[in-house]
């Protein structure tokens, strides 16, 4: 029997492989539920959308999420659509207290400062991974902030994130610890979630959010100084040009203590004898920064071989895809190669060109794909791959020129790098 979206799932309930035990809370647009894995009685924390939603979007969300590795960021273990088109995102389940539930329990009224400074600083420290990673968490507050064994971990990863680039914005949110461009419709940035920590830290000492343009101080708080107040106005600023940039400014500035670089990145590269790798990582990187996509590569030619390889990618699959190696011919990749167009594939799986079998053996086959070849002066030299707009929308005409532009930057770093065949002698 299909369930719909909006109803409450009862104790027993099925979703595939995973039985309802009890609801742990709802959103604006999702409830999240306890379930047991009934192949091999794991629990979980199972968010189901409240409204049937964009399923394309959904996955590349979901696939990108799962490949980020932090102990402070909640883990994506599956994710599913229901034959009605309801999205479920299975997510490791937390056995702790959210700091929203501790701040109602044992604030008088709020909490103490030493306490939210150390929880702050583990925030900061995953939301720096975060922010690298290219991904804005976009719903920072205090109950998505889960007090675990060892450490706060950031939760809520499934349909309420927010994936900048484009102008896209995921709907959701939470009033007062939104920033005040997110609430106007802009879209979500790491400044934006600097916002959501300071906002947070002011609730959790104070016992209450900010309100936008307050004059409330903190001179009656034990345990805060000036200077904190300091920091956490300039992390509340109404612009995002006058906040703080970064998590990692913030907590060094309110003297948060961070552990240093800690998760996996998502940027892979092959190793190549007397030559950086920070480089070639930094194109892809970037490259899917700039044009919101869930997973880019570069695959370059190899002298004397008509073939490409593939020596980078970040994002969804990128380590199956290093060293995979293409005719020069084959696929999407290989006919931007062979006749050095860009190459526009709005839907992969219904065109001619697509390489099915290669793209299964990455374990990533994309729903949308932008190819741009490598030129330098009049020889292609590889291609740079961009798989999936975060936000679901195919790619199209209209993004080639920028992209071009973009790839012939990427092929002056690479050549002057000495990453490009032919230049490293």
């Amino acid at each position: 029997m299909t369930v719909a979206a909006t109803t409450r799932l009862p104790r027993g309930a099925r979703l595939g492989r995973y039985e309802i035990e009890d609801e742990l809370g709802t959103g604006a647009i999702a409830t999240v539920y306890r379930a047991r894995d009934l192949e091999n009685d794991v629990r979980f924390a199972l968010k189901r959308a409240l409204a049937p939603g964009d399923s394309t979007r959904c996955v590349i969300e979901a696939r990108l999420l799962a490949e980020l590795s932090h102990p402070g960021l909640a883990t994506l273990v599956d994710h599913f659509e229901e034959p009605a088109g309801t999205y479920n995102i299975v997510m490791g389940l937390i056995e702790g207290t959210d700091l929203a539930r501790r701040l109602w329990d044992r604030g008088t009224p709020g909490l103490p400062v030493p306490d939210v400074l150390r929880w702050i600083g583990q925030l900061c420290e995953a939301l720096e991974y975060l922010h690298e990673q290219q991904v804005v968490h976009g719903d920072v507050k205090p109950r998505n902030l889960v007090r675990g064994r060892k450490r706060v971990v950031l939760v809520d990863f499934g349909l309420a994130t927010r994936l900048g680039g484009d102008g896209a914005v995921a709907q959701g949110g939470t009033p007062r610890f939104m920033a005040p461009e997110v609430f106007a419709g802009d879209a979500a940035s790491p400044r934006s979630d600097v916002f959501g920590v300071a906002a947070s830290a002011w609730a959790l000492i104070t016992g209450g959010p900010p309100a936008y343009g307050e004059d409330r101080t903190l001179d009656a708080v034990p345990g805060t100084t000036p200077e904190l107040e300091r920091v956490l106005r300039a992390g509340l600023a109404f612009r995002p040009e006058d906040r703080i940039e970064s998590a990692a400014a913030f907590a060094d500035a309110c003297g948060a203590r961070m552990d240093g670089p800690l998760g996996a990145p998502l940027a892979v590269s092959v190793e190549r004898a007397g030559l950086a790798r920070p480089m070639l990582e930094a194109v892809v990187r970037a490259a899917a920064g700039v044009f919101a996509a869930a997973a880019a590569s570069i695959a370059l030619a190899d002298p004397g071989a008509e073939r490409l390889t593939y020596v980078a990618a970040w994002g969804a699959g990128a380590s199956d895809v290093i060293g995979v190696e293409l005719p020069r011919g084959e696929g999407i990749a290989g006919a931007a190669a062979e006749s050095g167009r860009a190459q526009i594939v709005p839907r992969c799986r219904t065109d001619s060109r697509f390489a099915a079998q290669v793209a299964s053996s990455t374990g990533y086959v994309p729903h949308t794909m932008l190819v741009l070849p490598l030129r330098r002066d009049d020889e292609i030299v590889g291609v740079l791959s961009l798989l999936d707009r975060r936000g679901g929308e195919p790619f199209g005409p209209g993004d080639v020129p920028r992209a071009q532009l973009f790839a012939d930057v990427a092929t002056a770093s690479l050549t002057q790098a000495g990453w490009v065949a032919g230049t490293d002698d």
